[in-house]
């Protein structure tokens, strides 16, 4: 049960940091009502993260990310592009080796959105789009039509969609990321693979009784200190799950690699899910070369 120290990590959520992250949650403003998350939050959901990462000034941020992700073992890293996003261009042009493209949709924006990933998928290869349904100004459910088309995408270009699932961190409503509205949209998109952000709580055992019903449903442990993994997620892993759990961090979001290796070794998942949990599936479902 111990934890591996042989295998090169992936991880399906890291981003590059600057000397202030706090533009990264501009977006999300809008939809803030209390005086808290407007005033004195560097990050919307800084009331559950103790000690966020802080890099300081460094001479070069892609290199010191790619510092870190040595220090831990970790071989490739999935981050969020977008056409303004310099720092994440810069990461992905200079070292494709460690780094692979995610891109965040609002289906807000309709085929307009549609004719982005596409574009994206050609221009970078992401290998993912990404999902925030509480975040996004006005909130989009996961089953709301909206988001079909951007489904459809994504089955197209043989790229998973990983949305966030569960109570959302920030004070926003969480009625769009009810786990439940995955079970319309994987029944009606059976080719779709969705791969779940963000722990899925307090539905956890739902997220794993949809996953044993349907194939192409995964779940990531994103935003989670390993010392926070739902129990019930954990059994699943050790059960009838160990392909359908994957590796993904929040650095810098909101843990620092430090904490989330410190814990790791402490989560008891047999032998035979670390290197699925850490590398192999990630692989499959991302479609990564070995």
């Amino acid at each position: 049960m111990a934890m591996p120290d042989n295998v090169k990590i992936i991880d399906l959520m890291m981003g590059i940091p600057g000397e202030d992250n706090s533009g990264w949650y501009e977006f999300i403003k809008p939809m803030l009502m209390d005086e808290e998350s407007h005033r004195q939050f560097k990050m919307p959901a800084q009331y559950m993260f103790k000690d966020i990462p802080q890099a300081g000034r460094q001479p070069d941020y892609v290199a010191y990310t790619i510092a870190q992700m040595d220090r831990y073992g970790i071989e490739r890293s999935m981050i969020g592009i977008d056409d303004g996003n310099a720092p994440h261009l810069d990461a992905l042009k200079r070292r494709p080796d460690r780094f692979f493209a995610s891109y965040e949709a609002n289906p807000n924006k309709g085929m307009e959105e549609v004719r982005k990933i596409r574009r994206l998928h050609k221009e970078y290869g992401i290998k993912a789009v990404t999902a925030f349904p509480s975040g996004l100004c006005p909130q989009v459910p996961i089953d709301d039509r909206k988001w079909y088309p951007i489904y459809a995408a994504c089955v197209d270009l043989d790229i998973p969609i990983c949305m966030c699932v569960g109570v959302p961190g920030p004070r926003l409503p969480l009625a769009p990321q009810k786990v439940e509205l995955l079970d319309e949209v994987c029944w009606f998109f059976p080719e779709l693979r969705v791969v779940m952000r963000h722990g899925a709580e307090p539905w956890e055992k739902l997220a794993w009784k949809l996953m044993l019903k349907y194939p192409n449903l995964y779940y990531s442990t994103s935003a989670f200190a390993p010392k926070h993994y739902p129990e019930e997620i954990i059994q699943f892993a050790n059960t009838r799950g160990a392909d359908r759990i994957l590796y993904a961090g929040y650095f810098p979001m909101g843990i620092s690699l430090e904490r989330i290796f410190r814990d790791m070794p402490h989560v008891p998942f047999n032998d035979e899910v670390w290197p699925k949990f850490l590398r192999e599936n990630a692989l499959r479902v991302f479609k990564l070369e070995g």
